[in-house]
């Protein structure tokens, strides 16, 4: 597939034969610039995540470039075509971040196009405090309550007995994220939204190939994002997507991308709609141009064709990169087993199989040393850590005075924020480097 954009039929043999030169210096320059270093244990660091990729993304990403279309162009539409199909899903639509796709999904719930489904300023969305900001932070941009549910572990998903407790008559949609890629118990879930009518906004950022009763993660939800950032399951650099089955929300979620603008036009091209001056829409006069007749308060998020050469290689390669995390993570797991008097090791939850981001670990209340502790041992060690990203996002600076609502107290969420940290299962992790970091936490915790 990557080959056909590299040789598309309308380029002519000079112009193809000066690219293949281009091509064959940059696999040269890969090959130089990028060889593989030896692992030397306490010296070289051992990061929590990193992009993986050979010469095939430098090469697309070149290809683009000469180009110069530098927009959204042919690159993109390859990558939204082959994701959706990968995924399970009609619709996938681009954006520059994964931060982005979370706004975008959640802004497109507040068109005027969905009628009595529409959600207005004031009404609720329940979600997690335990987690990453921009899961949450679209909820307040568009003036949004959100409901704060505590989270189960060794799991670190939604505690979904408390999803009676947090309904009221204002609750309209659900927003949480597949924590480290573990999904959250879809099956309660969407049961919830069902019997209340609710809009499910899944965040599958860190679940790129999750698995929940057989079925991807990003396909149950109304809609569903994902992230490209390098340290997520396949990269652009930056970049993110919005995932839907529901035609209708695509082409609101494309409006809000696309400056609000109510043409679906690709860029570069003009009357898909076939009647560009033939519109009467709002109180613009009739036939006012339709490529600037505007049906939202929208942004501009796309994405260059550049990001989406690099991640048109990235998806040939997307599963053996969730298979090796699933490695990484299973080999952590056995050889941690004997640390469980002061270590909480993670669990899928019942009937998901998981694209792990990351191997979640809590130390225990007992253990004889804390978190902190632990983690600047690792990290002087030479091996990165990350904290559950906010921790509890309530007792954030940014979160103070605005307006929300909490179920209980959180108990669960404040312990992830004191005693959990994670570890990295990304595919350029070798077993050498795993073992390394297991003899290290092992020497530390039984000294």
């Amino acid at each position: 597939m990557t080959q056909s954009l590299l040789h598309p039929a309308n380029m002519s043999e000079a112009e193809h034969a000066l690219r293949e030169q281009v091509f064959a210096a940059v696999q040269a320059f890969y090959k130089y610039k990028f060889a593989p270093q030896p692992f030397i244990p306490g010296q070289t660091y051992i990061p929590v995540s990193g992009k993986v990729f050979d010469d095939q993304e430098l090469v697309n990403l070149v290809d683009a470039s000469l180009d110069f279309w530098l927009t959204t162009g042919r690159y993109a539409a390859e990558f939204e075509k082959r994701f959706a199909e990968w995924m399970g899903v009609k619709h996938c639509l681009l954006v520059n971040s994964g931060s982005s796709a979370n706004l975008v999904a959640l802004s497109a719930l507040t068109s005027p196009k969905l009628g009595d489904k529409q959600l207005k300023p004031g009404d609720e969305v329940i979600t997690v405090a335990a987690g990453f900001p921009t899961t949450v932070n679209p909820i307040f941009q568009n003036q949004l309550v959100p409901v704060f549910l505590d989270v189960k572990l060794p799991t670190y998903d939604i505690d979904i007995d408390q999803l009676d407790a947090a309904l009221s008559p204002r609750t309209r949609a659900i927003m949480v994220a597949h924590t480290l890629g573990n999904p959250f118990n879809l099956e309660a879930v969407m049961a919830f939204a069902q019997k209340h009518d609710l809009w499910l906004i899944e965040d599958n950022c860190d679940a790129v190939g999750s698995l929940y009763q057989g079925k991807k993660t990003g396909s149950f939800g109304h809609l569903a994002t994902a992230s490209f950032y390098p340290a997520h399951h396949i990269t652009m650099g930056e970049g993110g997507a919005v995932l839907t089955n529901d035609s209708r929300l695509k082409k609101i979620v494309e409006s809000f991308r696309d400056w609000g603008r109510d043409c679906w036009c690709p860029p570069g091209v003009d009357n898909t709609c076939g009647k560009r001056f033939g519109w009467q829409l709002g109180d613009l006069p009739f036939g006012y141009d339709h490529k600037y007749t505007y049906s939202h308060v929208g942004y501009n998020l796309k994405m260059t064709d550049m990001q989406a050469a690099v991640g048109v290689a990235q998806l040939d390669k997307l599963p053996e990169f969730v298979a090796q995390r699933r490695r990484n993570f299973e080999f952590l797991h056995q050889q941690l087993q004997d640390l469980q008097d002061v270590l909480e090791l993670p669990e899928p939850t019942p009937g998901s199989e998981p694209s792990w981001f990351g191997f979640l670990i809590s130390v225990k209340e007992n253990a004889h040393f804390t978190r902190n502790d632990l983690v600047q041992y690792l990290e002087e060690k030479r091996i990165g850590t990350r904290l559950l990203f906010g921790g509890n996002l309530i007792r954030q600076p940014a979160y103070e005075g605005l307006n929300y609502r909490i179920v209980g107290d959180l108990p669960k969420t404040d312990q992830v924020m004191a005693r959990a940290f994670w570890l990295g299962v990304f595919p350029g992790l070798t077993e050498e480097m795993l073992i390394y970091v297991l003899s290290t936490i092992r020497d530390y915790c039984r000294r």
